[in-house]
């Protein structure tokens, strides 16, 4: 009996003690300069600083709510759908101590106040090897929409280097949102642009590419996020001669602004070794939302030919998206959760990594479910009253995206194979479509398989006339295919919708140098090297054509000519003692002797063994 009341004693005992005090020192200040400062700070985008005690009382209201709500920090995925690097989900725990802080007045609390994270001011993994500024400043006015705008950067590169990171510098702007880098290794993008390094209006980019070269990287910015060091083997290419393009999402601030971001370079002397890509799933074909739909559903399959790693994954939607999913299923009926967003939000929108690579077994299924809330219901909507959206490119449009980084899981480079497969269920999907007929030319090219290539060009070239790098693969795969003429057509259509494409102009040249044109092949070949006067390739086939020629004028009896070309082949070609000793042979033709002579022995010190320079050299001397 006294051991029974001694229990109940020690229970009123304990529950007559109050609750520890939530404090800012203790408890708060932890959990604000982990998750919110990042952004809350000055020089970023947030609207204010959260970096001391007095930052955090002031807001300390505001807090609590935009925590409650989990709207604050940002962060989209459902938890247990995947498990993502960089987390910044708050924990029942620390949500519960944020109210109970603020029910309780906001106490600073005993003891030290902690110290607030230091951030470095400029770039965030040290000075970058290469900065990239934009030419000109974008004028964001003082109010009106969101703008999406897109800077071009050239890469002054003189060799090939290896990128393991980059970091984006908004400026000491407020307006900049977020930002995706993406890769124009053929400066197409520039035919966008109204005047050189002006920039162009646009908010989802795709980059026309001359040969297979797939996206592989995720290329980011957003608020609060670190800058992404690549693993050693998966640094990307830099070529001399490529751009990059900077797609910023900007939101005007109250006051004009004169908007000049940077993007930082930072190299490594590790090649690449292993070979991710980027994959998508998509369907805004099907998208035509009526107005007032509360559920309208936009999915997409595609069945992966190989084992793949999954890296990272980022969902796209403009303003009407709603709940998205992106989830795989195995071959044996076991379901993957990529990602779930039960609230999405085009302003949280990003890159989301993977903590652990994710296996993908060949003939997995990727399903992407997206729904859409098109009523007055969903706060987000930007038409009041709701009016009917489909599907496009501008923000008033609608998109449903679901990007994968994966990497095949065997050794070696298998973009190609996964792109071909990919490209042929789109094309189930879009038989129409410049992209995915596009690439599946470019694979059957590279495959050797010219003929097979052509209809699908002949496609691309149809879905996008105005696309002056298809009608050059066009042209490559029919010149290949020995169609020497309508080649010729599909390199002067390129030429006409983009005078300045040498590329182009150098495969014009070519076909006319096979069909022994050799006036408008060296015309058009010294009109590349104008435009690009250390181009080797270009500089060899100049040599090669005027040498042919020359022999051309050698056969037809017209010596004067022929030393003229051959002259004007040596600019371009390496020292050969055999165009010397042709030469000497139409000097001789001329009577010119002792110049033949000259050329002669020029021969046989390149070649001292070299016969017909020996001979025609005996012969010269006895008509000296």
């Amino acid at each position: 009996m006294a051991d029974v009341r001694a229990i109940v004693m020690g229970l009123l005992a304990a529950a007559s003690v109050p609750a520890a005090t939530v404090t800012f020192n203790h408890d708060i200040a932890p959990i604000v300069y982990r998750n919110c400062s990042g952004c809350h700070r000055p020089g970023e985008s947030a609207p204010f600083s959260l970096l001391s005690y007095d930052d955090v009382k002031r807001r300390a209201p505001l807090i609590a709510a935009v925590t409650k709500r989990r709207y604050m920090p940002p962060w989209l995925p459902e938890a247990g759908h995947g498990e993502f690097a960089e987390e910044r989900r708050l924990t029942d725990a620390e949500i519960q101590a944020i109210q109970d802080w603020v029910k309780d007045g906001a106490p600073l609390g005993p003891g030290a106040t902690p110290a607030p994270p230091k951030f470095k001011d400029e770039w965030q993994l040290g000075t970058p090897d290469l900065i990239l500024r934009v030419s000109q400043p974008f004028p964001l006015p003082a109010d009106g929409a969101e703008i999406f705008w897109n800077f071009i950067l050239p890469v002054p590169i003189t060799t090939t280097r290896w990128v393991k990171a980059i970091e984006v510098r908004p400026g000491d702007s407020k307006a900049f949102h977020h930002a995706n880098v993406i890769l124009d290794r053929a400066r197409a993008s520039r035919r966008q642009e109204v005047k050189p390094g002006a920039g162009f209006p646009g908010m989802d980019l795709n980059v026309e590419e001359e040969t297979f070269d797939p996206d592989g990287h995720f290329l980011s910015w957003k608020p609060g996020s670190e800058p992404v060091v690549e693993p050693d083997g998966m640094a990307w290419r830099a070529d001399p001669g490529m751009d990059l393009i900077l797609n910023v999402h900007l939101r005007p601030t109250g006051k004009a602004e004169a908007i000049s971001p940077m993007i930082g370079l930072y190299f490594t002397g590790r090649p690449q070794t292993k070979f991710p890509m980027l994959i998508q799933l998509e369907h805004d074909s099907t998208i035509d939302i009526p107005a007032g739909d509360r559920d309208f559903l936009v999915s997409d399959d595609i069945r992966l030919p190989l084992d793949v790693y999954v890296l990272a994954v980022y969902p796209h939607a403009h303003y009407l998206g709603k709940l998205m999913e992106g989830y795989a299923t195995l071959p044996d009926g076991t379901r993957k959760w990529l990602i779930r967003i039960p609230d999405w939000d085009l302003n949280w929108q990003g890159v989301f990594r993977l903590k652990q690579p994710l296996l993908l077994p060949k003939g997995t299924v990727v399903s992407m479910r997206y729904h859409y809330d098109n009523s007055a219901d969903n706060v987000r909507n930007p038409n009041s009253p709701p009016r009917e959206v489909k599907g496009g490119n501008r923000a008033t449009d609608e998109m449903g995206h679901l990007w994968l980084q994966v990497l095949p899981a065997a050794e070696g480079d298998h973009r190609a194979e996964l792109q071909e497969s990919l490209a042929r269920q789109r094309l189930e999907k879009y038989p129409d479509d410049f992209t995915a007929n596009y690439d599946l030319g470019e694979r059957l090219l590279s495959k050797g398989d010219a003929a097979g290539a052509i209809p699908y060009f002949q496609a691309a070239t149809k879905a996008n006339p105005a696309s002056a790098v298809a009608a050059t693969e066009l042209g490559i795969a029919l010149f290949t295919s020995g169609k020497l003429e309508e080649a010729a057509d599909e390199f002067k259509t390129a030429l006409v919708l983009d005078a300045g494409y040498t590329d182009a102009r150098f495969d014009l040249a070519s076909v006319d140098a096979a069909r022994g044109d050799w006036d408008n092949a060296v015309t058009e070949f010294r009109r590349v090297l104008a435009q690009r006067p250390d181009d080797s390739k270009t500089r060899e086939h100049l040599g090669a054509a005027l040498y042919l020629w020359a022999d051309d004028f050698a056969k037809n009896g017209r010596p004067e000519l022929a030393l003229e070309r051959y002259r004007a082949s040596l600019e371009f070609r390496p020292p050969d003692a055999e165009v010397h000793t042709k030469m000497a042979l139409m000097l001789a033709r001329l009577g010119r002797f002792a110049e033949a002579r000259t050329e002669l022995e020029t021969a046989l010190k390149l070649k001292p063994d070299f016969a017909p320079a020996q001979r025609m050299l005996e012969d010269v001397r006895k008509r000296m």
